[in-house]
């Protein structure tokens, strides 16, 4: 990540970049519900184990920089690691449409 004199202003423009990113992903969701299928089911589940494990991820990120005394760069690391997984989802929802 590119380094500013301005850290908020980098996580501010993460959080909204994530914010935008999740709005596509739960779009995507949305039409892949609506379209049913077999498939749908598991779609559902899924969301909901990746969510829980995301939190998850980012508490054991979160934990192990204030041990490692870079508290500071934690929020930073913590959208960054929510945005990888969002991407994800939307890379892998959108070959199915």
């Amino acid at each position: 990540m590119k380094r500013s004199a301005w850290p908020m202003m980098n996580l501010y423009g993460s959080f909204s970049r994530l914010a935008a990113e999740s709005q596509s992903v739960v779009g995507l969701r949305m039409l892949k519900a609506f379209q049913g299928g077999p498939d749908w089911p598991m779609e559902a589940r899924l969301m909901v184990e990746e969510k829980a494990k995301a939190a998850m991820d980012a508490q054991t990120l979160l934990f192990t920089s204030l041990i490692t005394g870079t508290a500071a760069t934690a929020p930073t690391r913590a959208v960054a690691l929510y945005r990888r997984r969002v991407n994800a989802n939307r890379r892998r929802l959108s070959r199915d449409i």
